[in-house]
């Protein structure tokens, strides 16, 4: 999923190696506070930019997927609370029974959730949320449903009173679903939004993100985009019933708008107000090395390394010369793009596509060897394309990090003859922008965090050239790139029962694909938070890269 600066088996050796690097942040546990949660009090988050959904089968970044936590319930979901993540029942009751190889998965719901005005949550609910993700009007979700469920490629919706059959409800806490394929890890994909209930007679369509009807502890008070929006708590919800959440405080205030370094100095300052909030947007890169450095702050500093990837893609349907290309990726200057960022605060350089930690993660470099570039083979490749001087638009966020960050590649690719011109787009609807087919940007920004530590979340979803159609308002293959021999590939690893031959495969196929330089990695990313003094319960959430919320409480 995305970040907006943006997981089914979780193999036991994934799980270790994302915990394990978890582990060494600044702030991974300090922040919890210690002792027992206090109750009351409200909780403010300081955010530069809204949420791009809140919808649950739209939401695709990781702060609208954490905040959801709060008021969205999905089938199943990640206890993050341990040692490990590990995958629970949310609304159902366990984690769900595979039969037919993995071809059928059949849920129970926990009897007596309720939703905010005290009716019960039914499979039918369930049903409906999950059909809603098929309607043209509901997009930028992931792809899993329509990919996975018999007859989801000419299913367009609910809103004319068609239902899918392969989601059936044979009672009202019973739902099974009919996959056109083996998914092992199903039960993964149902911790995502998309897989929560959605009550019909509530549901208002595409205004729904600022509507989301509640079954988890806090529900929508008041909600102005762009500006403000209010959580007070669920009086049906019963932490009886719910084994992620808890209900501490009595307000969540979250406040948009700010530039990112405003928010880090008021945090930062520890005075009145900031005392009891929290950030959900990564530290700006201009503050991050004094912030991560900075051993009075350790306390309630949260470094998050992310199964993820920071990247520039390239169009490939508009710079279509391979030659052009793969200049890019020699000329461009990492150490001027991460220093936009924060430094190595921030992260390592990438050379793939995959990051350590993420199963079939391989190591590779098929481009420069220096982080700084290299200048002279790139200039060598444009002239074997006969030296061009194209110019190219570049599509940023409007933040001064990601300013900074197209100015570093503006600056590099000047050097091989290649004009840019920079267009910042709003953050809040930067992914809806970029993510429709319709847009005219020759080169973008994006970053990845995979849905869970497996490549089957990353290459796929990134990579499969035939979602550009299928998909042409949340399409993920910013690169455009629609490589029969990738697509066919992505198909023969997805029939893969072996765990061990598919990361092998998913490693290959990552080389292959960084071949066609369609993508310039940059960065393998940590995700670097503040909170206030008074801010406690609040731990690192692995699968999302975010200070999850779910236990968290303010200090009176």
């Amino acid at each position: 999923m995305k970040r907006r600066t943006r997981t089914v088996a979780l193999t036991a050796t994934a799980v270790a190696i994302a915990l394990g690097a978890t582990a060494c942040g600044g702030g991974s546990s300090s922040g919890a506070g210690g002792g027992s949660p206090t109750k009351g009090g409200t909780l403010t988050i300081l955010n530069n930019a809204d949420y791009d959904h809140l919808d649950p089968q739209r939401v695709y970044t990781t702060q609208g997927s954490s905040m959801d936590q709060e008021f969205v319930r999905t089938l199943t979901g990640w206890d993050v609370s341990g040692s490990a993540p590990k995958l629970v029942g949310d609304l159902a009751s366990d984690t769900g029974t595979a039969s037919k190889g993995d071809t059928v998965w059949t849920f129970h719901l926990r009897h007596g959730v309720k939703w905010q005005d005290g009716t019960e949550v039914t499979a039918q609910d369930v049903k409906y949320g999950v059909e809603r993700t098929f309607s043209p009007d509901i997009n930028g979700g992931p792809p899993y449903a329509s990919q996975w469920l018999v007859g989801g490629a000419d299913y367009k919706g609910p809103y004319k009173g068609k239902d899918l059959a392969s989601i059936q409800t044979p009672d009202k806490y019973t739902i099974v679903f009919q996959l056109n394929q083996p998914v092992a890890d199903f039960n993964e994909t149902t911790a995502m939004p998309g897989w929560s209930a959605v009550p019909k007679a509530h549901d208002t369509g595409a205004t729904y993100d600022t509507h989301v009807w509640s079954d988890g502890p806090y529900m929508i008070k008041s909600y102005t985009k762009n500006k403000e929006l209010v959580l007070v708590k669920n009086t049906n919800w019963s932490q009886s019933n719910d084994p992620i959440r808890e209900q501490n405080v009595d307000k969540i205030d979250v406040k948009f708008g700010q530039e990112q370094a405003a928010i880090d100095q008021q945090i930062k300052s520890d005075a009145g107000v900031a005392q009891t909030s929290i950030m959900q947007d990564p530290i700006a890169g201009s503050d991050l090395t004094t912030v991560a450095n900075n051993p009075s702050l350790k306390s309630r500093y949260y470094k998050i390394p992310a199964p993820g990837i920071n990247y520039l893609a390239i169009n490939t349907t508009r710079v279509k010369d391979i030659k052009v290309r793969e200049a890019i990726e020699d000329a461009l200057d990492k150490t001027t793009v991460r220093g936009a960022f924060g430094g190595s605060a921030y992260g390592d350089y990438a050379t793939t596509m995959l990051s350590p930690g993420i199963g079939g993660y391989q190591k590779f470099n098929l481009y420069s060897t220096a982080p700084a570039g290299d200048l002279t083979k790139a200039k060598a490749l444009m002239q074997q394309a006969g030296n061009p001087k194209p110019t190219m638009s570049l599509a940023v966020e409007n933040t001064t990090t990601e300013e900074h960050f197209a100015d570093a590649v503006k600056t590099s690719l000047e050097k091989i003859g290649v004009t840019v011109n920079i267009t910042p787009i709003d953050a809040a609807n930067y992914f809806s922008t970029i993510d429709n087919v319709k847009n005219q940007y020759d080169m973008v920004w994006g970053d990845w965090i995979a849905d869970w530590p497996n490549a089957s979340t990353v290459l796929p979803v990134l990579f499969d050239g035939r979602q550009i159609k299928k998909l042409p308002q949340s399409n993920q293959d910013l690169s455009y790139l629609n490589d029969p021999a990738v697509n066919a590939q992505i198909d023969k690893i997805a029939k893969m029962t072996d765990i061990k031959q598919r990361n092998t495969a998913y490693g290959a196929l990552d080389e292959q694909i960084m071949k066609d330089a369609a993508v310039v990695p940059l960065m393998y990313m940590n995700f670097s938070e503040l909170g206030g003094s008074k801010v406690g319960g609040v731990i690192p959430d692995p699968i999302l890269a975010e200070p999850s919320l779910v236990h968290v409480y303010v200090k009176h």
